[in-house]
């Protein structure tokens, strides 16, 4: 083989890297409910908080574009009486451009690798706004969105084996 021989074939074999771009973040919606000072604090609480993360990714109308969003709903209630503290719902929104992922990886990457781009400022969002709401700033652990993601899959999948098994009982 000759070096041109060889020369030729490198581009070929050549991978792209994948491309990401952050074009825009934002706060879609945004619910900070303070339901113990409405009643009264009498005294200093600690709180047992309680997170849940829901996960939606959508292709935009121009090319490699998408819209990623991160949906938080945390609640707040006093470890000794269980009674409510405060509930924030947020809904934190990227809008990102993205080349050279594959097809097959695309889903996956958008609901991993994006909201990890968007996490520390939803975070930030967060403790600003229970320090602000009279609260020491909750600063949120990190979430695994890969466990996030898998978890997700095998709640598909066996809401689909489900389903064919109830279609095969018929």
């Amino acid at each position: 083989m000759t070096d041109q021989d060889a020369g030729a074939a490198a581009p070929q074999q050549q991978l792209i890297q994948p491309q990401m771009k952050v074009l825009g973040q934002f706060i879609r919606d945004l619910s900070f409910e303070n339901i113990m000072a409405q009643k009264g604090i009498s005294g200093e609480v600690q709180p047992d908080v309680s997170v849940h993360v829901n996960l939606d990714a959508k292709k935009r109308p121009t090319e490699h574009q998408y819209e990623v969003s991160i949906k938080l709903n945390i609640t707040s209630k006093t470890k000794a009486g269980g009674e409510e503290m405060f509930l924030i719902e947020l809904e934190y929104t990227g809008i990102f451009h993205i080349e050279g992922v594959p097809e097959a990886q695309m889903h996956p990457f958008l609901l991993i690798e994006c909201p990890r781009m968007l996490f520390p400022f939803l975070r930030r969002i967060v403790s600003d706004v229970t320090r602000d709401g009279g609260y020491p700033a909750l600063n949120l652990e990190n979430i695994d969105f890969v466990s996030i993601y898998r978890n997700e899959i095998a709640r598909q999948q066996a809401a689909q084996q489900a389903t064919q098994n109830g279609k095969t009982d018929a």
